[in-house]
């Protein structure tokens, strides 16, 4: 029986022909300029990420809530950060992810040569420029899974310590 408080399943969703249309990706132009490179992308934060082989190189950004952080996201490093800056002078630190200055940088949405530098970004990531891209960090398990595999000492089979005894 189902609660009180569930509405009934809306049917036209159930049917693959009322699916809802995907939303068209965020500044198209930048996949349109990578599709040399034989990227891929993946939803990630209500973004768009961007990645080539295991590489994440960028993600794009066009929402409505907090616009001064919408435009392309390049994954670098700090290192990289003054001389990346000569190539892209409007490129700054991203105001959603706090005050410190971390290895995302943004090409803003709203600077006067937006599409030039995220067409000069795609170009820097086809002539595979190691400032542009980082490798994810593997994911860990769930840290109450992982703080409980350390505690709990791991247990040999019998045959395992019966064959270890000389």
């Amino acid at each position: 029986m189902r609660p009180a408080n569930r509405k009934p399943a809306d049917r036209k969703s159930a049917d693959p022909l009322h699916a809802r249309p995907r939303k068209a990706p965020p500044f198209e132009f930048v996949l349109e300029a990578l599709a040399p490179a034989a990227f891929w992308t993946r939803p990630m934060f209500g973004c768009l990420a961007v990645y080539v082989g295991e590489k994440i190189m960028l993600l794009l950004r066009d929402k409505p809530t907090a616009a001064g952080s919408n435009g392309v996201w390049l994954a670098t490093t700090k290192q990289h950060h003054e001389s990346l800056r000569m190539d892209f002078p409007h490129m700054r630190s991203i105001p959603v992810l706090g005050a410190d200055i971390t290895g995302w940088q943004i090409l803003p949405a709203e600077s006067p040569d937006f599409e030039e530098a995220a067409l000069r970004a795609c170009e820097l990531i086809l002539a595979r420029d190691p400032r542009i891209g980082k490798t994810p960090k593997p994911k860990s398990r769930n840290k109450a899974a992982a703080a409980k595999a350390m505690k709990k000492p791991k247990r040999l089979a019998k045959s395992a310590i019966t064959k270890a005894r000389p």
